[in-house]
């Protein structure tokens, strides 16, 4: 291990062996890290937290703290972080209450730039780029590849589809389906990512049967559960509108329209 002298180390935690620690870093007693994880100066780690490998932490981020819940009584709940995420400056990741399955969760490949937050019992994918100052409520449940640009502010218990991309400085009160693009205050819908889904290599036939399905579902004069019966019907085979039709069924919060 490449632990700098004046970083403060619980003797309990459990470090792999080639993890590279920087100066004035406070890693507490439960915490777990896994190998070729990279932590810079000025991070605070603590908590039942569980980091993967590979992972870039850079300084002044403070990772597995208590969660901003006033019912939260100092229980035993619990942060996991995956593999080859990049963590930037300052950013804050608390670990869950006890009102779900007291985890926050955040899976591979994710970059979380500079001040951004991600609250209690927040679920995270995987290849998701938050950009600087995103602040996620509690509860929110974010789709693989989805793309929140700057200062974008996300309520409580909504949850944002895979290969969504939402603009700057939005405010997201409802679900975001998954494959659209979304922006404002509050944030509404200006049709499919499509800038993301061709560089996610998606087909041309994929593409095409999502605009399809799009208007059906946001510019028809149907209502959601009539849309929602017509694209099971025309488009049983894809898996991207079943995929659609299943989120907006089971949105609690609503969807965005």
């Amino acid at each position: 291990m490449n632990i700098h002298p004046t970083a403060i180390i619980h003797p309990r935690a459990c470090i792999a062996d080639d993890v590279a620690i920087g100066p004035y870093t406070v890693i507490g007693e439960h915490v777990s890290i896994g190998k070729g994880t990279r932590i810079s100066s000025h991070v605070l780690i603590e908590g039942w937290t569980t980091i993967g490998e590979r992972n870039q932490i850079l300084s002044f981020s403070s990772v597995g703290t208590p969660p901003q819940d006033i019912g939260y009584k100092n229980e035993e709940t619990y942060l996991i972080i995956g593999n080859d995420n990049v963590i930037r400056e300052c950013a804050t990741i608390h670990r869950a209450t006890t009102k779900e399955d007291r985890k926050t969760e955040i899976g591979n490949g994710n970059f979380l730039m500079a001040y951004s937050h991600v609250a209690h019992d927040c679920k995270l994918g995987n290849n998701i780029i938050m950009a600087n100052s995103v602040a996620l409520g509690g509860h929110i449940v974010i789709g693989d590849y989805a793309i929140l640009g700057g200062i974008v502010a996300v309520h409580q218990f909504v949850r944002i589809g895979s290969y969504a991309i939402i603009g700057g400085q939005s405010a997201v009160s409802q679900d975001i389906p998954p494959y659209v693009s979304a922006a404002g205050n509050r944030a509404k819908l200006y049709g499919l990512n499509l800038v993301g889904l061709k560089r996610r290599s998606f087909s041309d036939e994929t593409i095409n049967t999502l605009k399809k399905v799009y208007k059906i579902i946001f510019r028809s004069a149907l209502t959601q559960e009539e849309a929602c019966l017509r694209v099971t019907g025309e488009f049983p085979g894809s898996r991207e509108a079943m995929q659609l039709v299943e989120f907006m069924k089971s949105s609690k919060r609503g969807v965005t329209r």
